[in-house]
């Protein structure tokens, strides 16, 4: 009896010890807007990568182009190495999934000091799991040309990623591409009808990320996926994509809030073949805030 009794106390102990872990490891933010006015952050932790550069990032920095504004600055480290992931990045303590999301950010002009840098700021999520694979919806902009915007998704399992993607310069109103590609195949399909909406998108006169600071976000539904920026002069939404009328290519499982900044040497800009060089200085992005409103029901 007593072997029995000890029996069902180690197991209800394994038990409720499964599941604190289970509740600990899947944690969801509920609605915020972190401002970076402090030198922590409620919401976000910064990931290292094994480098301990305390300059890379700064909670609560004074934005060195719009006095009186507290900034999260991401300073890229000439000496890191080239991929995602290995530059300056914050990532969300916990989960995120369906709902609203929107950031006010400046990327740096370098234009003038290296015209053919290879660096993309990355403002996104992203989460793997075994299972359901990758989950990660992103805006990108890559240093030698910002007027040009990249937005998508990536979803699937690893070795068999699927991309839905557009790439705009929002400064002429050009739509480069949207398409469908497999990474297996390589093969880029473009997108028709409800995945392809707007088909033009109206020129924002003088739009540079690096000239001044935007508000960009993105609405992720089960069936839909909205990106957006607010018009610096009306205030209007400006729908840069609206991709409906398909599930493929709409992550289903949660993610982890992001934005990081990295140096690429095998993507070049829309606009530049050559702008894979390796950053000379550490360029600095700056974020005023970011928000996030998960979808109720």
């Amino acid at each position: 009896m007593r072997l029995r009794m000890k029996i069902l106390f180690i197991a209800a102990v394994i038990l409720i010890a499964g599941l604190y872990a289970f509740t600990r490891n899947d944690r969801y933010h509920s609605s915020f807007f972190e401002d970076f006015n402090t030198s922590v952050s409620e919401n976000f932790t910064p990931s290292t990568d094994g480098r301990g550069a305390d300059f890379i990032w700064t909670f609560g920095a004074d934005s060195p182009n719009e006095p009186g504004t507290k900034i999260l600055s991401l300073k890229i480290d000439p000496e890191d190495r080239a991929g995602a992931g290995k530059g300056p990045e914050i990532i969300s303590n916990d989960f995120t999934h369906f709902g609203t999301y929107a950031a006010r950010l400046r990327v740096p002009d370098v234009r003038k000091i290296q015209p053919d840098v290879g660096a993309v700021v990355g403002y996104f999520t992203y989460q793997v799991d075994s299972v359901p694979g990758l989950s990660e919806i992103d805006f990108e902009w890559l240093l030698a040309d910002p007027e040009i915007i990249y937005i998508g998704t990536w979803t699937g399992l690893r070795g068999d990623l699927k991309r839905v993607g557009r790439t705009i310069n929002l400064a002429s109103g050009t739509i480069y591409n949207t398409s469908y590609k497999e990474r297996l195949s390589g093969i880029m399909n473009p997108l028709t009808g409800q995945q392809n909406q707007p088909e033009t998108i109206p020129v924002i006169e003088g739009y540079d990320a690096s000239a001044r600071f935007y508000t960009y976000g993105f609405n992720w539904y089960p069936d839909r996926i909205r990106w957006w920026m607010i018009h610096p002069a009306t205030a209007d939404t400006v729908v840069l994509w609206d991709y409906s009328g398909s599930t493929v290519g709409i992550p289903q499982n949660h993610s982890r809030y992001r934005m990081n900044f990295w140096h690429t040497n095998s993507w070049p800009v829309e606009t530049n073949p050559n702008s894979i060089e390796k950053p000379l200085h550490p360029y600095e992005t700056e974020i005023d805030w970011m928000s996030y409103d998960p979808l109720k029901n």
